[in-house]
């Protein structure tokens, strides 16, 4: 038997106030003669709450004088509800939802209007949580400031909303406390895995438990047997790429900045580049530790002042975009002009390095690629079908985009001596 919608919205004048009899027969008159432009007040809720009241049952019988259900004003509409509404039973509301049985498409239109009509939406935590996932995916990040790691955070929820997966994004600020107060929320949130982009030293022994407790795949930065799988880029080439292309311009004399002795990728880039470079001009360069932070540029570049005026320093590699950011601003609050006194290098190509001026000669990274295959990977850990990625380990290719921060060094260095004297 079709079932008719009443409703009654709106804060009630004072003229309404009453004894509970009263509200009851305001109730069961609503009942009778439901008209979607009533206004009544039900027992039990406050007088200024908003309020949509449904009758869900048949108009007739001991049913005609039934009280409405209310929804809003702090109340929810319940599987039962839309089961009544729909004049089916909840195991057949379940089964519209979860698509796991065969229901006839006109019983699932019955369901969806009342869904409609009672302004249900299924919880899918819920739902998620019978088929034993939350199909949510937590993702650490050392720096979302630093726009590499944007980007990165963007090709993991690309693909993680494409195959179903909501995201949550942790901001790690270089440290393992905030990492480990990040895992173990992760862990008591019950997400299915972890992309994991570590910022801090190798990971302390209650970091490691966690980490050997949640399915994670390691991305950008080297956890070895931690992670059921790693993405990174290939940073030993990176270095290598930069002292070619530094040479090339004939600079014999330069210096590494922002090297970090605790994180894997820094020290694979700072070994490519010394290698070639002492194969290349014939000498060690200059290594001034650091971190992977623009105001350790800034002091780094500070540090080198004297000796850039001295000719003893004409190029900088600095092993990210943020530290190079930072040399620059230095070099210029000292009076020094790049390239001409000094020319500098960065590592990622993040969105400020194509617009500084001049424009930043940097290493790519495809940081949205590098995201996207670690959640891709994730995924297939996890057993996720439609997931062709392998675990195991992944090394990105990469690429030198030169720009405005790089030239041939001042002539009176004596840039083109391979013995420096």
């Amino acid at each position: 038997m079709p079932q008719r919608l009443g409703r009654c919205a709106g804060p009630r004048s004072s003229s309404t106030h009453g004894s509970h009899n009263a509200r009851r027969r305001a109730a069961q008159q609503d009942a009778r003669h439901p008209d979607p432009s009533t206004t009544t007040e039900v027992a039990g809720h406050p007088q200024n709450s908003l309020l949509t009241c449904c009758y869900t049952g048949p108009y007739s019988g001991a049913n005609r004088f039934a009280k409405p259900v209310c929804v809003g004003g702090g109340m929810s509409v319940s599987i039962s509800d839309v089961a009544a509404r729909a004049g089916v039973s909840r195991a057949t509301v379940s089964h519209v939802l979860s698509g796991n049985r065969p229901v006839s498409q006109r019983v699932q239109d019955l369901v969806r209007e009342a869904m409609r009509d009672l302004g249900y939406v299924p919880s899918r935590t819920a739902q998620n949580l019978a088929r034993g996932t939350t199909r949510t995916l937590g993702l650490l990040v050392p720096d979302i400031g630093n726009s590499f790691f944007a980007e990165l955070a963007k090709g993991v929820e690309q693909t993680a909303i494409e195959r179903g997966f909501n995201v949550l994004l942790g901001n790690t600020g270089w440290t393992s406390e905030r990492e480990l107060f990040y895992l173990e929320t992760l862990k008591s949130q019950a997400v299915d895995g972890v992309v994991y982009a570590a910022g801090a030293p190798a990971p302390t022994p209650h970091l490691a438990e966690l980490l050997a407790g949640i399915p994670m795949v390691a991305v950008d930065e080297e956890l070895g047997e931690l992670a059921a799988a790693t993405v990174v880029s290939d940073n030993r080439a990176g270095g290598v790429l930069t002292a070619h292309h530094l040479a090339g311009l004939g600079h014999r004399r330069a210096a590494v900045i922002g090297a970090s002795p605790d994180l894997v990728s820094g020290i694979q880039r700072v070994d490519g580049f010394v290698a070639a470079w002492i194969e290349l001009a014939g000498r060690a360069p200059t290594v001034v530790k650091g971190t992977f932070e623009e105001e350790s540029g800034y002091q780094a570049a500070v540090e080198l002042t004297s000796l850039i005026r001295a000719g003893e320093v004409t190029a900088i590699f600095a092993l990210n975009d943020l530290v190079a950011l930072g040399a620059l601003r230095a070099l210029r609050e000292a009076g020094l002009t790049v390239p001409v006194d000094c020319s500098v290098v960065g590592f990622d190509d993040i969105w400020a390095a194509r617009h500084v001026t001049p424009g930043l000669t940097t290493v790519r990274q495809d940081a949205v690629g590098m995201g996207s295959l670690a959640a891709t990977v994730l995924l297939r850990v996890l057993g996720h079908p439609g997931s062709d990625a392998e675990p195991g380990r992944h090394v990105l290719p990469v690429s030198l985009t030169e720009r405005g921060t790089t030239a041939p060094p001042p002539a009176t260095t004596g840039g083109d001596d391979r013995d420096g004297h």
